[in-house]
């Protein structure tokens, strides 16, 4: 890409720069990161080039204003994400203050400087050992150390001046410290005297140097409260202690310093001045300690409880400043005054009663009490903190804080309206307004707003107020009987496993029955679910289990699944296997039905399979169906709330909403947020709602407190096992194996039907081998097909959104990153892993091996250690003959045969360079093909007469070539099902 583009793309200035790059005599080594032609790779491996050795360079450069956070089709480099990391740090210590105003050491300028110090410097430290050779590639670049304090300096003072960029000038004198202050935030330069800049270098050196000095030590104040049985105003007690800086747990009491019996010389110069030199500068934050300072020499404050709490306010202050603060654990880890809310039903735990039948609308007796955390407060409890004069208060023998102000807000409260009934929804959201960690630090807000319900879509859960708004945090929610069970967020275990239905041809595994228990419940309330188990754990099966569980007592309306086209397949041939009974319709293709006959088609129908593409063009049409439920697999797909898709299938009117996805968020939660309002609409309230409350929360402050109230309100709709799960992973076999079956996209199938029709018309006339050459040589082109359109054509046109199998391998592989595996993906064609490789890499951002059979024994060495290496890339192409064999890849836990050999024993093999001796996972193989096409009737084939088909087919694909011309057309004509959207 040349300077002019990616400076278009930038939004930078073009220019060139003189860089030392590793370099051959005539060229400079091309970078590790870049995705490069496999064949040329290879090639260039064996070509002399000589000693390599830095060299200058003119190279093209983009100049930026700020580190770019991403372009489209433009992958960064590692200097690039490294330079992110350097502009996060300056930014970070602007943020915190650790800057300081200076001037240049040779000139007038007023520049802002970081103070560097403590876990600053080390940070600074990591960056500079970690600095990539490029950074420094510039002629006359210095030392990492000076490189990259010149690049932290100035950011520092670009931060610092953008954000006083509105504030007028500090001063309006002409002395030189006036000039000086009106250039920090205005032009940096500034006139002045030789001796008095002089003057004011010096002065600012000084309050430099003194911000920058580390002491071994630091004062450290302990609190401590009174004896248990002793009076509660009295006995605190504020001790002085010396901390070391790098071991925070040795502590010196300030006795022992005033003691001065030498000991403490070996540790620290001049113990006892910088015990005093700290307690003067602590009590800027603290001014209570002038009093201790008066002492000749302090060594504690007496406290009452007025005082202990004033300490414990400025606390976090002090310990921002840099001095060591220890605190009693009742107040590091408050017990919050707050409210618990009990709910009753009549139904017994784990068992849905006839009550349940209306679902969240049913009306629950309710009551409210006050609490310290989860622990209900009794009478005399609430008499002894009403009492109280200060916000310390001991309470059954310990320390709690109270705010007398919302106690008597929350004592009204219950006066108010303590019990009473209320619908269960809004016991569920009251749930989400538990607070885990909570704070009482500032007013806060807890609505008690009714959820909403909407009369198509099914139940709706909206957070409009329409109540009093609580005065105090919800620390508490429980109930009893299947309310229970929803909120402990463990329904999936405490149900009562359902039979499996007679129409169900299949065994459940345990997890799956636990699965199919945990749909049946939220069936009978009505209530949507989003089953997010991991990929392979048969969330297909535990759904059509469901459907045959709740057809089995007579006729409903059908189900409807959206689903990506590379599935359909899937869904209709799982449908076959599993739930035979069941009657399946396919609604897609130019010639799908409407108007009458598509409601009569629904009608006639279990399930109606749909994609998501023809389910927005067909919006109204299937909008006018009354489902029993609507099906939503990749649920992903709807991850943006604002696209068309997810708009028309929300649209949908149905009694129940399912979303199956193996990743419910993969980037931001407002993913999450879509696919639950998808299955429970309202349950997290509105978008903007929910990013103010949890997104913005979570995502960029880590708040762990929200994040536990969202699973409290996610998780009785949720249910997500893992593979690595300990009550999963005995479950399962050691080798799971699976079809992929996929679509042709509407060019694969002009291509495929013209390679036939061209054989059939030219073999009528074709004799012996040239015959068999030619339908051997058919059958690799209609192979090629399969894989990609380009593969055949072998024009370098683009790879994305032509091909099936490529589309369901992105999926595939989506999730497994997703989940931190790693897979093996084998093709019998090295061009086809060609033309993936690269794309694969741009996909998903990362480094996607290739083995095939030009790569060198080394190469081939070196590939197989970085990919068994823990750190090491996380997806490996390989050419079936140069890879299978040969090779301990047990670091996979995905294996993937993007075509086939249609030799059992060699797919197998390649197979067992995953699952072999030294794999300690579940491996899962998949075998991609094609339906429709000569690939899925081969496959049938050799699966009717597998051992026939070892005998057979063992030799490859020879056996074709004696087919008779009718019997090839019958095998290699397209079905209609073959193609996709």
């Amino acid at each position: 890409m040349g300077g002019d583009v990616l400076g278009g793309l930038l939004g930078g200035g073009v220019g060139a720069l003189v860089v030392r790059l590793p370099s051959y005599e005539a060229e400079p080594v091309a970078s590790p990161e870049l995705v490069r032609d496999p064949f040329v790779e290879a090639e260039e491996e064996e070509r002399p080039r000589g000693v390599v050795g830095l060299r200058g360079w003119v190279v093209p450069v983009v100049v930026v204003d700020g580190v770019p956070e991403g372009v489209g089709g433009v992958r960064t480099g590692g200097s690039v994400r490294y330079l992110g990391e350097v502009v996060a740090f300056a930014r970070g210590l602007v943020g915190r203050g650790r800057v300081l105003p200076s001037v240049e050491a040779d000139a007038a300028v007023a520049r802002w400087v970081p103070v560097l110090s403590g876990v600053d410097l080390a940070r600074f430290g990591v960056l500079r050992d970690s600095m990539p050779p490029s950074f420094r590639a510039a002629e006359g670049v210095g030392s990492p150390a000076s490189a990259l304090r010149g690049v932290v300096d100035a950011l520092v003072d670009r931060e610092v001046r953008s954000r006083l960029g509105g504030m007028s000038s500090l001063t309006r004198g002409r002395t030189s410290t006036d000039l000086w202050l009106r250039a920090l935030v205005k032009e940096p330069v500034f006139e002045v005297g030789s001796a008095d800049l002089l003057v004011l270098r010096e002065k600012l050196g000084a309050w430099r140097k003194s911000a920058e000095r580390e002491s071994p030590v630091r004062v450290c104040f302990r609190l401590s409260s009174p004896d248990q049985g002793g009076p509660a105003n009295e006995g605190w007690r504020l001790e002085f202690l010396l901390q070391a800086v790098d071991e925070p747990g040795v502590v010196v009491l300030a006795e022992q310093v005033w003691r001065d019996d030498g000991v403490l010389w070996r540790w620290v110069d001049h113990p006892q001045e910088a015990l005093l030199a700290d307690l003067g500068r602590a009590g800027r934050i603290y001014p209570e300690l002038d009093e201790a300072l008066r002492e000749r020499h302090p060594t504690g404050l007496e406290l009452d409880a007025a005082g202990a709490y004033e300490f414990l306010t400025r606390a976090a202050l002090l310990a921002q400043a840099g001095f060591g603060v220890l605190l009693p654990a009742w107040w590091r880890e408050p017990r919050v005054l707050g409210l618990t809310l009990t709910a009753t039903t009549r139904g017994a735990v784990g068992v849905v009663e006839s009550e349940s039948k209306l679902g969240l609308k049913v009306l629950v007796d309710y009551r409210w009490d006050l609490a310290l955390g989860e622990e209900r407060l009794t009478e005399d409890d609430l008499a002894e903190l009403a009492a109280a004069k200060t916000p310390l208060v001991r309470v059954r023998g310990q320390w709690v804080h109270v705010d007398q102000q919302r106690l008597t807000a929350g004592l009204a409260f219950l006066k108010r309206g303590g019990t009473g009934r209320m619908p269960a929804a809004q016991v569920l959201w009251q749930s989400g307004s538990q607070s885990q960690f909570g704070s009482q630090s500032g007013p806060q807000s807890h609505s008690q707003s009714g959820p909403q319900f909407g009369s198509q879509s099914g139940p709706q859960f909206g957070s409009q107020p329409t109540e009093a708004e609580l005065p105090l945090p919800v620390t508490g929610v429980s109930g009893d009987g299947w309310l229970g069970d929803l909120l402990s967020g463990q329904a999936e275990q405490r149900l009562e496993l359902v039979e499996p239905p007679a129409g169900l041809h299949a065994t459940l595994r345990p997890y799956q029955l636990r699965g199919l228990a945990w749909l049946a419940f939220l069936d009978e309330l009505g209530l949507g679910a989003c089953l997010a188990d991991d990929m392979g754990l048969g969330k297909t099966v535990q759904l059509l289990a469901l459907e045959a569980l709740t057809r089995q007592d007579g006729k409903r309306p059908p189900t409807l699944v959206v689903c990506p086209m590379s599935v359909v397949g899937n869904w209709q041939r799982e449908a076959a296997r599993f739930t035979p009974g069941l009657s399946v319709h396919v609604h897609h293709g130019s010639d799908r039905l409407t108007g009458a006959e598509l409601r009569a088609a629904t009608a006639e129908h279990d399930l109606v399979i749909t994609t998501y593409t023809t389910a927005t063009r067909d919006a109204a049409r299937l909008a006018e169906v009354e489902w029993d439920r609507v099906v939503l697999d990749e649920a992903q797909n709807i991850k943006n709330s604002a696209t068309l898709q997810s708009r028309a299938v929300r649209g949908f009117r149905a009694r129940q909403r399912i979303a199956l996805t193996g990743t419910p968020v993969e980037n931001r939660l407002a993913e999450l947020w879509s696919i639950m309002d998808f299955a429970n609409p309202g349950v997290l309230g509105s978008l903007n709602a929910f990013r103010a409350r949890f997104a913005v929360p979570i995502e960029r402050y880590r708040d762990e407190d929200a994040a536990v109230r969202l699973r409290r309100i996610t998780g009785p709709f949720v249910l997500r096992r893992l593979k690595t799960d300990p009550r999963i992973i005995d479950d399962l076999p050691d080798k799971l194996e699976m079809k992929q079956l996929c679509t042709l996209t509407v060019e694969q199938a002009t291509l495929y039907r013209a390679v036939v029709n061209d054989m059939l018309e030219r073999i009528e006339e074709a004799e012996g081998l040239q015959r068999k050459g030619l339908v051997l040589a058919t059958m690799s082109k209609l192979k090629q097909v399969c894989n990609h359109p380009a593969q055949l054509l072998g024009d370098g046109s683009p790879v994305a959104g032509r091909s099936g199998k490529l589309d369901r391998l992105e999926e595939v592989l989506e999730e497994a990153l997703a989940d931190g595996d790693k897979a093996l993906c084998f093709t019998q064609f090295t061009r086809f892993g060609a033309m993936v490789v690269p794309h694969l890499a741009a996909r998903f951002d990362t480094e996607v091996l290739f083995l095939h059979g030009g790569t060198t024994q080394k190469a081939r060495d070196r590939m197989v250690e970085r990919f068994q290496s823990d750190t090491g890339p996380s997806i490996f192409v390989l050419s079936l003959k140069a890879g299978g064999t040969g090779l301990n890849l047990t670091a996979a836990n995905h294996v993937i045969h993007l075509d086939r050999w249609w030799n059992p024993a060699v797919e197998d093999q390649a197979t067992d360079r995953a699952f072999r001796i030294g794999q300690r996972g579940h491996v899962q193989v998949r075998k991609f093909v094609c339906i429709g096409t000569l690939e899925e009737r081969i496959d049938t084939m050799i699966e009717e007469k597998r051992s026939l088909a070892q005998l057979v087919v063992g030799a490859g694909e020879n056996w074709l070539t004696e087919l008779s011309t009718g019997q090839l057309r019958e095998l290699l004509t397209l079905s209609p099902e073959a193609v996709g959207g």
